[in-house]
């Protein structure tokens, strides 16, 4: 067992900063046990503070570590940050989140007292990315081992049967947890094994990517235990279960319109200390200790409610369309839906909407539901059917897969 972190201490740091390590996360469950005592060593004041990045050689992994400061030659950060954790970048290049272990620490007991009380954690999303990273948080505070699938950080692909056979050796005494993505979660779902291994926990996070409403209620109807998380790298992971806050969170909406829309704005003790060797997405993002997301959304009933990022918002002939909000109505017949915009001459945007078929549907009327709810300019102007969408190992969107699906027909 490695050291229990519970709170951080500052003694044990230099006066004038904090020396930065790199940390490569090499894929499979080994590498789990080689990053836990050196994430409790961060955390506790003991040893440097970490920059965290997937190993490999590939451009996503290149650009995570530019981001998290590898080629900035910076080798020391203030003496408080414990991590650096890159955002996905699934809209640009990443940037790296500066994370004190007090940011993480709340997390993580935030999310125990939401819940109801430690637990034991099945391990299967990367422990480079902040979802991965609060499971092992999570567990240390516990006083308790993850499990981990050899399938973390895409060492190997996710099965179902795995995911069971881990999930019966939890400590039985202990309430059992896990934090999935919804593609993940939709495997499960199609597996008779998945399926009663989920209903088997107390409680199953699920983040990364909008949940699917057809999935929802496939997890009602099973009687699954789940929560839709929201929060990102810089708020140490979900701070929102379900539109619930965690103890210690809130969000406040900037700017809301005759309906109460408007840019989220997430407060709590779990906000990062902005970006590294960014001072201008910082001030941009951080303000008075709060962190100006890039998603829409409004408060109904004291609860949150997601509507869309500001940045899929695009206009089509003039008209104001948002994709998730696309997504969401084709969501409704499909399986799995992603959509692409690209530049149109003649109406500014043009749309693409990748589709994974869950039935036989007699035709393509139904794209009159966007036209009835959204208007006409929201209508995609090609439906290319797939087998599967593809997704990063964090469960965002691969657009440059995407689109590379699209080319090929």
């Amino acid at each position: 067992m490695v050291r229990v972190v519970t709170e951080h201490r500052e003694d044990h740091l230099p006066p004038a900063g904090r020396p930065l390590e790199l940390a490569e996360i090499a894929p499979g469950s080994t590498a789990v046990t080689a990053f836990l005592p050196r994430l409790a060593d961060a955390c506790a004041g003991h040893g440097p503070a970490l920059a965290i990045s997937p190993a490999g050689t590939d451009e996503y992994a290149d650009r995570v570590r530019r981001a998290v400061g590898l080629e900035s030659g910076i080798t020391t950060v203030d003496p408080d940050i414990a991590l650096i954790v890159s955002t996905s970048g699934s809209l640009g290049q990443p940037k790296g989140v500066m994370l004190t272990a007090q940011a993480l620490l709340s997390s993580a007991h935030a999310a125990h007292d939401f819940l109801g009380s430690p637990g034991s954690w099945l391990l299967a999303v990367p422990i480079s990315s902040i979802a991965g990273i609060q499971v092992l948080m999570r567990s240390l505070v516990a006083q308790t081992e993850p499990v981990a699938l050899s399938s973390v950080g895409g060492a190997t692909s996710f099965e179902p049967a795995e995911f069971a056979q881990k999930a019966w050796s939890l400590d039985p005494s202990l309430p059992a947890y896990c934090s999935l993505v919804p593609t993940q979660v939709s495997r499960l779902c199609d597996s008779p094994e998945g399926l009663a291994a989920l209903q088997g926990f107390d409680a199953v996070l699920i983040g990364g990517a909008r949940l699917p409403a057809v999935l929802a209620q496939r997890l009602d109807e099973a009687h699954i235990r789940w929560y839709s998380t929201y929060g990102m790298t810089e708020t140490s992971g979900g701070v929102f279960y379900n539109g619930a806050a965690l103890p210690g969170a809130r969000a406040t909406i900037e700017d809301p319109d005759s309906h109460g829309v408007g840019r989220i704005v997430l407060h709590g003790p779990m906000v990062a200390s902005g970006y590294f060797n960014n001072p201008g997405a910082t001030s941009a993002s951080f303000i008075d200790g709060a962190h100006l997301t890039a998603d829409l959304g409004r408060m109904s009933d004291g609860r949150l409610e997601v509507i869309g990022r500001i940045d899929d918002v695009i206009q089509v002939g003039g008209v104001n369309v948002s994709l998730s909000a696309v997504e969401e109505i084709l969501r409704r017949h499909y399986h799995d839906v992603a959509i692409l915009a690209d530049p149109d001459d003649e109406w500014g945007s043009a749309l693409t909407a990748y589709v994974v078929r869950s039935q036989a549907l007699d035709s393509d009327d139904h794209l009159l539901d966007i036209d009835s709810i959204l208007g006409r300019p929201a209508r995609p102007r090609r439906l290319i059917e797939v087998e599967q969408i593809p997704y990063s190992t964090n469960g965002k969107v691969d657009r440059d897969a995407l689109r590379q699906l699209g080319e090929v027909r």
